[in-house]
């Protein structure tokens, strides 16, 4: 069915009915003519266009020169010019067909060149008007965005400063110098591949020679494979030059291969330590964490010195250095290290204890010891120096006397750009011999301290052998075969190959080291490796280029009896590195689960046996101690000064009563007038103050000190005091008394007031009369009481306690008593007898003894008599006493018109005042100066004491403090380990 459609722009045009696709197929059912010449049917396309955009197509290349039904309407020019260029072009006037006449006929025209460059022309303009059309509003709706988007100028401090500055610190245009060098190392994968295909040629190469069949070419094995016997077979010493040249060409691809590799990892260290500088600086503005090495080894220096109970023992890896004397143990962790850190010495040892070392990356060359906040510059000759020496002295102190090698471990970090991450322990050296200077037992010291390292199951050992000597003369060895039997653990390194292979006769001894066939020791891997020249002034650069050049020209590595990864201490780093945290990987949350158990075990014991008991460790209770201890001191200030006073005189007089006595009261007595006895007094007085009196005074006003100091610490010993504590408040007391020094200008003055006050006889009063009376009075008492008690001992019971108690006199006490008898019948002849006895007095008392049988020394009557009269002097003085109680007024006249003298009671008073004013500038002394100089002595011996953690093991002692010890170091270990664990987690 067809249909005509007309348009306001279009007439006469005639299209099938089609269904609401508004498509059509183009063929010959055409509508018009026009239509149809542009479809030709002989075309052989099918062109499924729009209804809308065919028909004015056609009209603007046909219809304007057809005749027009409706001349009111002007030609559509304009829809021509829209879609076509072609109306722009002068147009003929189409000729008439023949016999047409020329008139009243539409001719017939094949108008199909120009329709398709018509849609050819309309398809590049309508692709170019919408690239162009597009494109305009893609930046206009881009510009419409950009506006709508809010200000972010404000928030630029979100984005860390480090993404602004990277571009700063980064040089762009050195990493584009480095991509030709990328492209060369792009460039060796080729040839990597070719020596890879000629490896089957060499593999043919060794067999021919052993079999004599021909060799395969690397390029045509699989056509050799199938060529028969009659191929031409390859002359002996052309395939020896072959042979060689393939090869040295691998060795130099190796080589270059390996230094464009190394200038990369050196730019890569350069940037990374740009990046850990910056973090460093805290560009960031965030709390700096800790390394993972740096957690690990914080265990293990916990671990070093834990006490390990409860079958608790320290697993966790550690890379262990062993190696026999002089083999280049330490060289080789300098090597690796990266700095020469160690002490040096010709032969001689030099590692006298071990040293833990933990290697960790950071943006300095850098080392520190665990218990020092001094930092020590590796890139600086006199740091090294500086840290060299402060190892060495570390080292001689941790020995004790008598002793050469120390088990104490000295701990030291060591940080830098480049450096592999790890914890190694540096032994001493195992020797064969003990030589002079050293202790008898240092070689079994040695092995004992090697053992304990080794014996851990999860440590690496690095078993150091010296390629310079014999292989047999090794000792290492066989102590690693005994620790590491089958080899899990273990990685040998052999040192010194440059001197090896300049003195072995046959090269192939080092193959046979290096692949495990020499010794019957096992190993993970097998090392090779050059220290230096042997000059101690080397540097770890020049070190590295000679080990390089070595082995770069070295026949060990043409000669294929090494392989390029065995060789160089960076590929040792390298390898130990990967082992030891395979290792920590593998056994750390293990140990997590040993200490766990442990801790629960420490818990229930201290909860059954302590349960109503804080959990103090040795240094907290020793903090508790000594905040009792100083205020104990404190309190000494609190004493009053009549207590002070009362002490000092009592004390005073007890300590010089004799002497008054006995030197200036009984020879002054023996006069015959007052004035005589007051000389007698006052040169006995002097003497006494200016060689003994100040001297006894001030040990009284010490021995005070010490007493009331004790006194103190015993009282507050009551008030729920811990036993715990006895031990050291004790020795604290002792040492400070020890240390304590009584100001020596104290004792001028001293001397000068106690001479002042004996020298003053005036007494103003009644009551000071009556003072003196009474103390002159209890003073002869005391010594009466004493003197009798001497005289009782010396002649045994009376006749009283022998009936009463059944006990008899000894043999001397008889004598004694028969010579009191005889001596007392003596005193009552001679009342106003002397002191001492004549000669011919001691004859007759002998005598007299005799003819009863008694038999008695000359020496024995005088000792008898000294007592027998002291207390015939004492009575006396005390009836003379008890008169001048009445003789206060006879003194104030000085005694004119009297017969009485009581110069004695003079003399007591004088005594009397002495010590008076002695105790009060004591007790002034005491308290102003002695008592803040001894709490100055309690709180420096208390500090000496707290940093001597040996004496405070001493001091402070105990199944209670050892268990919370032990708690505290197990929940330390188990949190120090779980946050590694953590950190190793999030590493993965």
């Amino acid at each position: 069915m067809k249909a005509c459609l007309k348009s306001d722009f279009e007439t006469d045009l005639c299209l099938p009915a089609v269904d609401n696709s508004t498509m059509l197929r183009v063929g010959d059912k055409a509508a018009c003519m026009a239509c149809r010449n542009l479809v030709s049917t002989n075309m052989g396309v099918r062109f499924r266009v729009p209804l809308q955009k065919l028909h004015p197509l056609s009209r603007a290349i046909h219809h304007r020169y057809s005749g027009n039904g409706n001349p009111q309407r002007p030609p559509h020019r304009t829809a021509a010019r829209y879609f076509t260029s072609l109306s722009r072009l002068p147009m003929r006037p189409p000729k008439p067909p023949p016999g047409s006449g020329g008139r009243g006929h539409q001719q017939k025209r094949n108008f199909w060149v120009a329709s398709l460059a018509a849609r050819l022309l309309k398809l590049r303009y309508i692709l170019l008007g919408s690239a162009v059309g597009g494109g305009y509003t893609a930046k206009k709706t881009y510009e419409e965005w950009k506006d709508s988007l809010p200000d972010f100028s404000e928030y630029n401090w979100v984005i860390p400063d480090f993404v602004w500055e990277l571009s700063e610190q980064i040089d762009l245009d050195k990493l584009a110098k480095a991509l030709p060098e990328i492209e060369e190392i792009a460039k060796l994968l080729p040839d990597l591949d070719k020596i890879g295909e000629n490896f089957t040629f060499l593999k043919s190469l060794l067999s021919s020679e052993t079999t004599g069949d021909p060799p395969l070419k690397a390029t045509d094995s699989s056509a050799a494979a199938s060529q028969d016997g009659s191929d031409k077979q390859y002359k002996k010493p052309s395939d020896k030059e072959k042979f060689d040249q393939l090869q040295e060409e691998l060795l130099r691809t190796q080589l270059k291969y390996q230094r464009m590799l190394e200038r990369l990892e050196k730019e890569n260290k350069e940037l990374r330590k740009v990046v850990l500088q910056k973090d460093d600086k805290g560009i960031h503005q965030r709390k700096v964490k800790k390394s993972l090495i740096d957690l690990y080894s914080e265990v293990l220096d916990i671990l070093s010195d834990y006490d390990a109970n409860y079958n608790t023992q320290d697993h966790l890896p550690r890379v262990v250095v062993v190696g026999d004397q002089s083999a280049g143990k330490t060289s080789v962790l300098e090597m690796i290290a990266q700095a020469r850190i160690f002490p040096r010495g010709s032969g001689e040892m030099m590692t006298r204890s071990p040293v833990k070392v933990t290697l960790s990356e950071g943006p300095h060359h850098v080392a520190m010891f665990k218990d020092s906040g001094r930092e020590f510059d590796l890139t600086k000759e006199e740091d090294l120096a500086a840290l060299r020496h402060e190892i060495e002295l570390r080292m001689r102190k941790s020995v004790k006397a008598g002793q050469t090698v120390s088990c104490e471990t000295i701990s030291l970090s060591v940080k830098g750009p480049g450096i592999q991450r790890m914890v190694l322990v540096d032994l001493p050296g195992v020797i064969s011999t003990v030589t002079a200077g050293m202790a008898s037992d240092t070689k079994d010291t040695i092995f004992s301290i090697s053992r304990a390292y080794m014996q851990n199951p999860n440590a690496i050992i690095l078993c150091i052998q010296d390629g310079s000597v014999d292989a047999e003369r090794s000792i290492v060895t066989d102590l690693v075969s005994q620790m590491d039997p089958q080899g899990k653990r273990t990685i040998f390194v052999l040192t010194k190959v440059d001197l090896a292979e300049k003195n072995l006769a046959s090269p192939n001894r080092i193959q046979q080291i290096v692949e495990g066939k020499l010794f019957p020791m096992k190993a993970l891997g097998y090392f090779a490796v050059v220290t230096g020249k042997g000059s101690s002034g080397e540097s770890i650069d020049s070190i590295k280029d000679y080990e390089e050049d070595f082995f770069q020209n070295s026949r060990l590595l043409k000669d294929g009896m090494l392989k390029a990864h065995q060789v160089t201490t960076k590929n040792l780093s390298l390898a130990v590195s990967d082992c030891f945290w395979k290792m920590v990987r593998e056994s750390v949350e293990q140990q997590a689960d040993v200490f766990k158990a442990s801790r629960f075990n420490l818990e229930t014991e201290w909860k059954n046996n302590y349960p109503r008991l804080r959990e103090l460790d040795r240094n907290e209770l020793f903090e508790k101690a000594k905040n009792e201890i100083l205020d104990e001191v404190i309190s000494l200030s609190q004493v009053t000064p009549q207590h002070w006073e009362a002490i000092l005189q009592k004390k005073l007089w007890e300590r010089v009563s004799t002497h008054v006595i006995e030197n200036i009261y009984l020879p002054a007595a023996q006069t015959m007038d007052s004035g005589t006895f007051n000389t007698t007094v006052d040169i006995k007085l002097k003497q006494w103050t200016d060689k003994q009196l100040p001297y006894k005074a001030l040990e009284v006003a010490w021995e005070t000190l010490q007493e009331e100091f004790a006194r103190f610490m015993a009282e507050y010993k009551g008030k729920d005091q811990d036993d715990i504590f006895d031990k050291l408040k004790e020795a604290v007391k002792d040492e400070s008394i020890k240390r304590h020094k009584w100001n020596e200008r104290a004792m001028d003055s001293l001397r000068v007031i106690q001479h002042n006050a004996l020298e003053d006889r005036s007494i103003t009063d009644k009551p000071q009369w009556d003072a003196a009376i009474q103390f002159m009075e209890e003073t002869l008492q005391s010594r009466l009481k004493d003197t009798d008690s001497v005289i009782r001992d010396m002649v045994g019971p009376g006749w009283r306690q022998r009936w009463l108690n059944w006990t008899n006199r000894t043999p001397d006490q008889h004598i004694r008593n028969e010579t009191k008898n005889e001596l007392e019948r003596l005193l009552k002849l001679h009342d106003e007898h002397t002191a001492y006895l004549a000669n011919d007095e001691v004859t007759t008392v002998r005598k007299n003894l005799e003819a009863r049988s008694v038999e008695v020394d000359p020496v024995l009557i005088k000792d008898t008599w000294h007592q027998l009269y002291r207390r015939h002097f004492l009575q006396k003085a005390l009836s003379h006493c008890n008169l001048c109680k009445r003789g206060f007024y006879y003194y104030q006249r000085h005694f004119v018109d009297s017969e009485l003298e009581c110069n004695d009671v003079v003399l007591f008073w004088r005594i009397q005042r002495m010590l008076v004013i002695t105790g009060n500038t004591l007790r002034q002394q005491l308290t102003n100066t002695e008592v803040r100089r001894l709490e100055k002595n309690v709180k420096e011996v208390l500090d000496d004491f707290g940093e001597d953690q040996e004496r405070k093991t001493h001091l402070i002692t105990g199944r209670r403090v050892q268990l919370a010890e032990d708690l505290k170091k197990v929940r330390e270990i188990q949190e120090k380990l779980e946050a590694f664990i953590e950190a190793l987690h999030k590493e993965k």
